[in-house]
């Protein structure tokens, strides 16, 4: 029984709901998103709040509730207040800079690295050692996070490379004589 999903998401201020059959759509002031539920759900808009409940008693049912029900908020949240992802880099002449729209990483490369964000997604560069990911789609803020940390992730010996803002590096102990 999925305590996620027993809970009804409430339609925040400002933020408009409508359901038509399985997609949900949300306008607000940050835009407009939509998710398609599953046929295994079931989604009802009343009292200013979405509801979420599984056709029938399968397990295949039960596994696309809670989920359905989080990505139902997530777009609520994203057209109200957008998501963010912090980046870190920590290293010797490692740094980030912006070229116009484009993002411009020199990570020890012998070239720098460029990464032109898709639509919809703003990247910022505050300090040369801290990149701001944003946006009012999580899955493609976290997406575009993950793309730039893969450039150069984190190693275990000197901590050097791009890693999230929140992540703890667990550090390895260096060769012995």
């Amino acid at each position: 029984m999925s305590r996620i999903g027993k809970k009804p998401v409430q339609v925040p201020a400002g933020v408009t709901a409508a359901i038509d059959g399985q997609k949900v759509t949300a306008k607000g002031p940050k835009g407009e998103l939509f998710f398609v539920a599953n046929d295994e759900v079931k989604l009802e808009l009343k009292d200013n709040a979405v509801s979420v409940t599984p056709i029938n008693d399968t397990k295949d049912a039960r596994s696309k509730w809670g989920m359905s029900r989080t990505m139902v908020e997530n777009i609520f949240k994203g057209v109200k207040d957008g998501f963010e992802r912090k980046l870190e880099i920590n290293g010797v002449g490692y740094r980030a800079s912006m070229q116009g729209k484009n993002l411009q990483l020199a990570l020890g490369f012998s070239h720098d690295v460029v990464y032109e964000p898709p639509q919809g997604i703003t990247i910022a560069v505050p300090k040369p050692t801290e990149i701001v990911v944003t946006g009012i789609n999580k899955q493609q803020v976290g997406q575009v996070a993950a793309e730039i940390r893969e450039y150069r992730g984190p190693e275990p010996y000197k901590g050097k490379g791009v890693k999230y803002a929140e992540e703890r590096i667990v550090r390895k102990e260096g060769k012995k004589k």
